[in-house]
């Protein structure tokens, strides 16, 4: 969420910042609540003087009182009534406008960063780098959810009997590296100097809009019938939600976390083939990585972070690449974001396998994260988050490019020691 001041002194900047996102349908509610902005501060300056007027009478009222002056300061009382009443109408008045302005100001987007390629959707995000050689094999990669299968690893009709579509059982050495891998995702951010927690799995809903937009929240999250709960839709909502309405020292930045946790999300909408199985589904778990942090600093820390998911990948011999989000691609609440892709052999293509987002001030803004700065005084943090791992779609890329002929899977030397010592599993009999 922007500050309403910056938005009174730069609207054209503001309209800008909504053309480049392609939400032209957006540009009315600058003017909008830049006037109602003016009607809110003009009925807050007027309650302001009716309150001083008030109290000056108050006191020539007790004054005419003691002078035995009933006469006068009966007159006088007839003015602190109907000034009372129009005080109460503007104080009204000023409640409602608050709310309007909150509820657009909660729909304007962030200022983009200016490093940000313009586009439209995620069809014209730009490719920065690849890392590592994309290979594809002289022998057949069957589909994902074929591979699990033939481990006795993955239950879709079961699952799908005692849930629905979008869920699943993994079990034996499939479930086995999937635990494997998060938690050597933990270990890996934990050498780099996170710190590891394990957040609230359900979140209220005042944390909710403090993360994310509204079109966001109604696309991915799941309601508590009866409560005021939300399930999460990655562990960052609730990490961010941590620091809601608090004040941190500046010598206490930056905070850096990762956090584990089962994720749900409503995942609405028709996919393809190579989407169906265990890409997108309504469960999943996840190492995620967030940082509160000074906003000088934090441009620094987004590279940092989407670089920790290029290197655990590489740990696990997966190539991968970097993909600049571009301006059409971002969510209202983001600065700047990329996007890291996992190379699919059976696809011949990559596809997203974690995301890294810098949000400046705008969760903090929403939160009341504030910093206490000394002598400069109090100010917003900057926010970021980033995928470590998130499987099983993680799986999908680890077994595609771990697959040898025979069918079985190597286990790369990274993950051994999580796997009881295995270099290779092998397929069921």
């Amino acid at each position: 969420m922007l500050d309403l001041k910056f938005v009174r002194e730069n609207p054209e900047l503001v309209k800008q910042n909504i053309r480049n996102k392609f939400q032209d349908n957006k540009l009315p509610l600058v003017d909008e609540v830049i006037a109602l902005d003016v009607e809110n501060r003009n009925a807050k300056q007027e309650a302001d003087n009716l309150r001083f007027e008030r109290n000056k009478i108050s006191k020539q009222i007790g004054a005419l009182m003691a002078q035995g002056k009933k006469e006068e300061a009966e007159a006088l009382k007839k003015q602190v009534t109907a000034d009372s009443e129009r005080l109460a109408g503007l104080e009204a008045r000023e409640a409602e406008l608050d709310e309007k302005i909150k509820k657009i100001m909660m729909t304007i987007p962030n200022i983009i960063d200016q490093s940000v390629p313009i586009g439209k959707d995620d069809s014209e995000n730009v490719e920065v780098q690849k890392y590592g050689e994309p290979v594809v094999p002289d022998f057949e990669i069957p589909y994902h959810a074929e591979i699990m299968e033939s481990f006795n690893g993955l239950d879709l009709d079961s699952a799908r009997k005692v849930a629905g579509n979008g869920f699943y059982y993994l079990m034996g050495d499939i479930a086995r590296i999937h635990s494997a891998v998060i938690s050597y995702a933990r270990d890996f951010m934990i050498d780099r100097g996170f710190t590891y927690c394990i957040p609230p799995y359900m979140i209220r809903s005042e944390v909710v809009t403090g993360v994310m937009s509204f079109a966001e929240m109604e696309a991915m999250m799941y309601k508590i019938e009866g409560e005021d709960l939300f399930l999460i839709g990655t562990s960052e909502h609730s990490m961010i939600g941590k620091y809601i309405d608090t004040i941190l020292s500046e010598d206490s930045l930056p905070q850096a976390l990762t956090s584990y946790s089962p994720c749900f999300r409503k995942e609405k909408g028709a996919h393809g083939l190579e989407e169906r199985g265990v890409y997108r589904i309504h469960q999943f778990e996840k190492q995620e990585m967030i940082v509160v942090c000074k906003p000088e600093d934090s441009m620094a820390w987004f590279d940092k972070l989407w670089q920790n998911t290029v290197d655990l990948f590489r740990s696990l011999d997966i190539p991968v690449r970097t993909l600049e989000c571009c301006s059409g691609d971002l969510a209202d609440l983001k600065v700047k974001s990329i996007d890291v892709e996992a190379w699919s052999p059976r696809q011949k293509k990559y596809f997203e396998v974690g995301s890294c987002s810098n949000l400046g001030d705008a969760q903090a803004r929403r939160l009341k994260i504030r910093v206490n700065g000394g002598e400069n005084g109090k100010y917003f943090a900057h926010t970021l988050n980033n995928t470590v791992v998130a499987p099983p779609r993680m799986l999908i890329a680890f077994l595609e490019n771990n697959l040898n002929a025979d069918g079985s899977v190597s286990i790369p030397k990274a993950l051994q020691p999580y796997m009881g010592g295995k270099t290779v599993i092998q397929k069921a009999k």
